[in-house]
């Protein structure tokens, strides 16, 4: 038999189980696949054990700390960057852009390459550029802003390579329930890694008197991370968890796999979702523990900071801990709902993305406004509004693993940083601090707090719009999902092929 689109194969080689051709689309519901080439391959070597599995994921759960821990740091001493180099919100706020806008320009680089080639070593390179200039930004002087400027920038280049490919891995080691928890283990250290780095940003100010020792410090714990992924983190066959090790093929070009994606409408409409999370959490993670010093100093309760002096960094510390706390919380208790609920309706998990955004509001809303009268009040809403998104991060990255198939899991990755950095958290700093400043320019007797409070209150309808699509994502989910699962397990279409598809199925040796 003529096998159309097949993967060439020596003589000695089993015939692929699934493979489809690359003139062909194959159309579940919502979900055209235009794949060159999905073939289950026969395994040369057992599949990754257990153990090794688990050693890899504390090994990625570890650099992922690390990453959001070194991003972060810099709004835990943003008071004392702004007097050392002596620059307005605005200014200040373009240290995360910068970084943010490298991050999203590199990542389709990374995730093209990540389901193409050795995702350990793609992950490694950008490791060493990560750690080289994290430690370099520690050297810049008083008169080197724009360095700094530029070195922030350069350090995207490590964490694009990383947060692109890391999922996928995961993705190959594990399926099911089990995946589900261990996302959730992994994403959960994005909030720790922002907390901490608040507090150890902060900490290592105050202890040696330089905000600059805080990237030393991220440094050295970034080169411990280095040589542990060299020995302990594999690079699992794409796939490997749907097929019991074998992994999976795809051979298409990086348009196909981008019209792929821009046909599946739960990915399109998740990705929109998580751009509003990104613009939400990058604002509030950078903006919120200045804005909250600040409402300090409004109601009397501690002086400025000045030039020359150490600013008080107890709102770095307690916004650090209360998002870890958040982080872990939200994590789990956003998996555990999407673990009770998925069985029975399928579209609980962006279901459970919309709950977290829209209920995210009203806190959001209060901590604004109550700011300048009461600080623990402040806080008690700063949690409940930190939870309710923290639900989101575990549930999202779940949502991309079973509506893509394995052989564009990296490149969707990366279009979802992309997409969801350029519109969000890209951005979303250095704008909240052009309105602050515009509203002073405006009105110079506007203080410091309320030109940054009334900036602040773009992120509340932000998160409305991306509780919106979230609920628009629930209405394709289904069909997407049973889309992959019937594409990796080879079944084919239950009602049939569209007029311009044709799939061609054997488990055969001899055709």
């Amino acid at each position: 038999m003529d096998q159309k689109g097949s993967v060439s194969s020596h003589q000695d080689t089993p015939v692929p189980r699934c493979s489809l051709g690359s003139s062909s689309g194959l159309r579940y519901g919502a979900l055209v696949n235009s794949v060159s080439s999905l073939a289950t391959l026969p395994s040369d070597k057992p599949p990754i054990s257990k153990r090794r599995a688990y050693v890899a994921i504390a090994v990625l759960c570890y650099v992922n700390l690390l990453n959001y821990m070194e991003r972060y740091t810099i709004a835990g001493v943003l008071s004392e960057i702004k007097d050392f180099f002596n620059i307005s919100d605005s200014t200040a706020g373009l240290l995360q852009t910068v970084f943010i806008c490298s991050f999203l320009l590199l990542a389709p680089l990374f995730g093209y390459l990540g389901d193409r080639y050795n995702r350990k070593y793609i992950m490694l390179c950008g490791l060493s550029v990560w750690l080289l200039t994290a430690a370099g930004s520690s050297f810049v002087t008083k008169s080197q802003f724009w360095l700094l400027v530029v070195l922030r920038a350069l350090v995207g280049v490590g964490e694009a390579s990383y947060s692109t490919v890391a999922p996928t891995i995961i993705g190959d080691l594990f399926s099911g329930g089990q995946r589900s928890i261990m996302i959730c283990i992994f994403y959960i250290f994005i909030p720790v890694g922002s907390g901490l780095g608040y507090i150890t940003g902060a900490g290592s100010a105050y202890l040696t008197g330089d905000w600059r020792w805080a990237l030393k410090f991220t440094s050295i714990l970034g080169l411990v991370g280095f040589v542990l992924m060299v020995f302990w983190c594999p690079n699992p066959p794409r796939g490997a968890a749907e097929t019991h090790g074998d992994g999976v093929t795809g051979q298409s070009s990086y348009m196909e796999d981008v019209k792929y994606l821009l046909k599946n409408k739960s990915y399109v409409w998740s990705t929109l979702g998580v751009t509003s999370l990104a613009f939400l959490t990058g604002a509030l993670a950078f903006w919120l523990p200045t804005f909250l010093a600040r409402a300090h100093v409004t109601q009397g309760l501690r002086p400025s900071c000045t030039t020359g002096e150490s600013c008080n960094s107890t709102d770095s510390y307690i916004f650090g801990a209360v998002t870890v706390a958040t982080g872990i919380l939200g994590g789990a208790l956003g998996t555990t709902i999407s673990r009770q609920l998925r069985g029975r309706f399928s579209h609980a998990d962006p279901l459970i993305c919309a709950v977290g955004m829209l209920g995210s509001v009203p806190c959001l809303f209060i901590t604004i406004f109550v700011a300048s009268s009461s600080i623990p009040v402040t806080y008690v809403f700063i949690f409940f509004g930190e939870l309710l998104l923290s639900l989101n991060w575990a549930v999202l990255a779940d949502i991309l693993l079973y509506v893509v198939i394995p052989t564009r899991r990296a490149t969707a990755e990366a279009l979802q940083i992309t997409v969801g950095h350029l519109l969000g958290d890209a951005g979303s700093p250095y704008l909240l601090g052009v309105i602050s400043d515009a509203i002073r320019s405006f009105n110079p007797y506007t203080s410091d707090f309320h030109s940054l409070k009334y900036s602040l209150l773009l992120c509340p309808f932000i998160g409305i719009l991306g509780g919106v699509f979230f609920l628009i994502a629930t209405m394709y989910i289904s069909e997407d999902k049973k889309a992959v699962q019937r594409l990796v397990e080879g079944v084919p279409p239950q009602h049939g092929p569209t007029p311009d598809s044709s799939v061609e199925l054997s488990n055969k040796s001899n055709v």
